[in-house]
């Protein structure tokens, strides 16, 4: 798969999902995965976080994605490759588990209100999947 520019536009959203494959998350750590490959740019994303998460629920290590990816020519093959490589069992419990983060959950923690300053604007039981989508709508309406 090409690199992809994430100082240009965001990753896909957190809801966003790979052809056939049920799975929160996986489509945006993808795009997060192919920024980093050479001529991408993650630009103020991260895999730590959200994406970090989701790779050890499924017991993928990061760097063994990273280089499917890279062989990959669609997200429809990298959907199988995160199938075989995962037990998709567990994906609606990495689901519930995903949905279930609120902004309630870190509204006292000052790392994350530093850097997502938008969950301010959210009731404590909103997902955070929200706020991650809120998150890349403000900072690319700016630009």
């Amino acid at each position: 798969m090409t690199p992809l520019d994430l100082s240009r536009r965001p990753p896909r959203g957190p809801r966003e999902l790979l052809p056939g494959l049920n799975l929160l998350m996986a489509a945006r750590t993808v795009d997060k995965l192919r920024a980093t490959l050479p001529g991408g740019n993650i630009g103020e994303y991260q895999i730590t976080g959200f994406s970090s998460n989701l790779l050890n629920s499924l017991r993928i290590p990061e760097a063994w994605l990273r280089a499917a990816i890279a062989r990959a020519d669609s997200d429809a093959e990298i959907a199988l490759w995160i199938r075989e490589h995962s037990d998709p069992a567990h994906y609606p419990e990495i689901n519930a588990k995903l949905e279930a983060q609120t902004v309630g959950d870190r509204s006292n923690d000052s790392t994350y209100l530093a850097r997502y300053p938008i969950a301010k604007r959210f009731s404590a039981e909103t997902s955070h999947l929200d706020v991650l989508a809120a998150d890349d709508a403000a900072a690319f309406e700016e630009r």
